[in-house]
């Protein structure tokens, strides 16, 4: 099996949960990459409806003055956007 690369982009609407709004996750499947966020990043909680999901995302389409210098090893299983889970 080949991991993946997924972007989640988050619509919060007017208040929003937490802080970030995208979300660059490296996974087995689709299944994973939600698994990882819940546990990590929402806590167990169930993950809100992403308003985008990004299969097999090219990290060098991202932006490039914000997300490109503060995004972690996306090669790995894992959160590699934001940096820090």
């Amino acid at each position: 099996m080949k991991l993946t690369r997924y972007w989640f982009e988050m619509d919060w609407g007017p208040e929003p949960m937490i802080k970030n709004r995208y979300f660059g996750v490296t996974a087995w499947t689709l299944e994973d990459a939600v698994f990882l966020l819940e546990t990590i990043i929402f806590k167990s909680g169930k993950l809100p409806r992403p308003k985008r999901v990004i299969n097999n995302i090219d990290v060098s389409k991202l932006d490039a003055n914000h997300v490109l210098p503060n995004m972690g090893v996306c090669t790995i299983r894992g959160i590699w956007y934001p940096q820090g889970y």
